[in-house]
């Protein structure tokens, strides 16, 4: 597992990012702040990032009336289209305030959604009591991954079913890989660690879960980062006021607009890897 050895995240941290960065990140891709998932190649990127929440809710057998706890929600646009769509009644957590206070505008008067302030590592929601518990590229940003797999399982009915969309780093990154991308991106994006593949599944299996199976979605997912790094340069070159931004020393986020950069390429080296995770309580 690569784990910064100085600067790492915790909690408030991973708030202040999402608060300070809210602009950036919904200019550069809205509010779902998911990967994108070109199943063809051909669709623009808001239809892959549906696709991505769609693979989601099929990977988790959503049904209507299932009961939802999105762990990591974001702005709650996974939440709103699982309701819609499927007809599943949503529970989201996420740490960010202006995220929460988005998501709560955005689902105001739906009975079927219900968003929540809060750490997702110690939710205080009823053992047993979510038939679906989901973590849509939010585990990244927990200090302690395996009590946050632990707490996916609490929730979860016996039989309930847990899917987990994550960043990954490649099974055996060399130092270079380490030093020079793993490590930093962890550092700027505030994440406290970064797991491959079988270190996930090996925290699955010691909370319990059963019947886990693993894919690889890098290759479908990895354009997300070109388009990113194409609106932000886009963006910085007609914006003075966002370029006065990021040159502000009390921006102490800033850092993150580099970071997309770093982020493509260790997709396009294979250093970072992108899997989903299905498993059963």
């Amino acid at each position: 597992m690569i784990i910064p050895r100085a600067g790492v995240a915790g909690i408030a941290d991973v708030a202040a990012h999402y608060d300070d960065l809210d602009d950036l990140y919904r200019s550069l891709w809205g509010t779902s702040l998911h990967h994108g998932y070109w199943l063809t190649g051909r669709e623009s990127p808001d239809e892959a990032v549906a696709n991505m929440t769609r693979c989601v809710a099929e990977q988790a057998a959503m049904k209507p009336g299932d009961k939802v706890c999105d762990l990591g929600c974001g702005y709650g646009a996974a939440a709103i289209m699982w309701q819609r769509d499927f007809g599943a009644r949503v529970t989201g957590i996420t740490i960010s305030e202006k995220q929460y206070r988005y998501a709560k505008l955005a689902a105001a008067g739906n009975a079927g959604l219900d968003f929540v302030l809060g750490n997702a590592l110690e939710t205080d929601l009823p053992s047993a009591s979510f038939a679906v518990v989901t973590a849509v590229e939010s585990s990244e940003h927990m200090p302690d991954k395996a009590q946050f797999i632990s707490e996916a399982h609490r929730l979860l009915l016996r039989g309930g079913r847990c899917v987990i969309a994550a960043w990954l780093t490649c099974e055996r990154p060399n130092s270079w890989e380490a030093k020079y991308l793993l490590v930093p991106i962890c550092r700027e994006g505030r994440l406290p660690s970064m797991a491959s593949a079988a270190e996930y599944r090996s925290m699955l299996v010691a909370a319990g879960f059963q019947a886990i199976q693993v894919s690889d979605l890098t290759r479908r997912v990895k354009k997300t980062w070109s388009v990113c790094a194409r609106r932000l340069t886009a963006r910085f070159l007609r914006d003075a006021s966002f370029r006065r931004l990021l040159s502000d020393p009390r921006f102490t986020n800033r850092i993150f607009a580099k970071t997309v950069f770093r982020i493509w390429l260790a997709y396009q080296t294979g250093s970072m890897r992108f899997g989903l995770f299905t498993a059963h309580k």
